[in-house]
This record gives C-alpha cells, sequence and structure tokens, in this order.
C-alpha cells in the first residue's frame, strides 16, 4: 500500500482544468489585440496615402521655363493610379474614395474649389465643398482650414476609407477612416484648366459623379 501512500502525496500534474477554462479568455484578448493593432496600422497607411497623393498632385505638370506648368488629365490618373500601387492590398478605391481638390482664389479675390477629381466606390462626397465652391473661411475642419495664395493653389486631398477586419468585425466593428493632407503647389502652374494631351483622344477624366472601384489599364494604356 505504500504506493497509495505515494499516490496522496503527489502534488504534481497537467492543469488541464485551468487550462481550458482560461485559453478562451486568452485567445479572444490576442484576436483583439491583433485587430487592434492592424486597425492602427491601416489608419496611419491611409494618412501616409493621402499625404503622398497631395505631394504628387502638386508637383505633377509639363516642365517649361518659357511658360507656367500645364496640368493634364493624364497627369492627375497617373497619380491615381500610383496611389492604387501604393495602397497595396488595403485596395483604396475598392473600399474607399479618394478626393482631389484644388483650393485657388477666384477673380473676386475668394477662396474657391476650382476643380476637383474622385476616384473610389465609396458612396461618398467631399466633407468640405464641391467644385466651383465658394469658401469662406478657406477648406479644411473647423478652426484648420487652409488658404490657398493669390495665382497660387493648394492641393487637398481627402480620403475615406472603409477599415477590412484583419480576423472577425465583431472586434472592432465598422469603423470609417478619414484622412486629409495637403501640399501648396510646386513652381508656378497654369491654373486656367486641366487639359488634355490629345483632345481627339482624351484621357479619362475621374469626375466626381462616377463611383468606380479598382483602376484596370487597358490593352491601349489607358485607365479604365
Amino acid at each position: 500500500m505504500s504506493w497509495l501512500r505515494a499516490l496522496a502525496k503527489n502534488r504534481s500534474g497537467v492543469a488541464m482544468i485551468e487550462f481550458a477554462l482560461g485559453s478562451p479568455l486568452v485567445l479572444v484578448a490576442g484576436l483583439w489585440g491583433t485587430e487592434t493593432a492592424n486597425l492602427a496600422l491601416t489608419t496611419m497607411r491611409v494618412n501616409q496615402l493621402s499625404a503622398q497623393i497631395a505631394d504628387n498632385a502638386s508637383r505633377v505638370g509639363d516642365l517649361s521655363s518659357l511658360q507656367n506648368r500645364k496640368i493634364y488629365e493624364s497627369d492627375i490618373n497617373d497619380v491615381l493610379y500610383g496611389a492604387q500601387l501604393q495602397s497595396g492590398r488595403m485596395d483604396v478605391f475598392r473600399y474607399g474614395r479618394v478626393i482631389v481638390s484644388s483650393l485657388e482664389v477666384n477673380s473676386s479675390g475668394n477662396q474657391y474649389i476650382h476643380w476637383q477629381r474622385c476616384r473610389g466606390a465609396k458612396q461618398v462626397g467631399s466633407s468640405y465643398g464641391q467644385e466651383g465652391q465658394v469658401l469662406t473661411d478657406g477648406m479644411g475642419p473647423p478652426g484648420e482650414q487652409v488658404l490657398a495664395q493669390e495665382d497660387s493653389a493648394v492641393i487637398f486631398v481627402e480620403i475615406q476609407f472603409d477599415y477590412q477586419p484583419l480576423i472577425s468585425d465583431r472586434f472592432i466593428g465598422a469603423e470609417n477612416i478619414k484622412s486629409i493632407a495637403t501640399f501648396t503647389v510646386r513652381d508656378q502652374r497654369d491654373l486656367t484648366q486641366i487639359y488634355q494631351r490629345d483632345p481627339s483622344d482624351p484621357d479619362p477624366v475621374q469626375g466626381c459623379g462616377n463611383y468606380n472601384g479598382t483602376i484596370t489599364i487597358g490593352k491601349s494604356g489607358q485607365m479604365m
């Protein structure tokens, strides 16, 4: 009966019951933490993307020392296609919307949105103004508006993006990520209009009345 006495004194063993009770809580906490970290990472990427689009759009145009830079529809299309490539698997145009506005000063000295270009399937408009709209206090959130200088322009980019859960929407739920960025146009730009490189074969215009998703490039090399 010595083995019975040894068994009674034995305190070693496997905590199967404790593990079974605690593992669901640990698993849920781990998954929730992972989803939260992914939301933070996605928000950072959207912020970086808006700044990149505004920076690129402020630089485009013909290089000429004889006249102000002309901006073409193909330039804007290139900027938007670059944004899609940079967004990668996030697929900003499938799940979100990018709005690019040119804030300028009109002939009356007022701030206004001269032109606006949009891309993305998300059914939203700009929160800060539409093409042709005169803005009393500039463009942007209250108290943080930006102003264009006379004979210059400010590129204002707004992104709205529906967060796509990494694991499940039960941890975070529906999240609409918003980001804005602005850059003053580089050099002297021709502000009269957006041109077509070949009027007989015009490039597509990314009008804000369209809700097109992911960009594809056709056989002719044009954006679709």
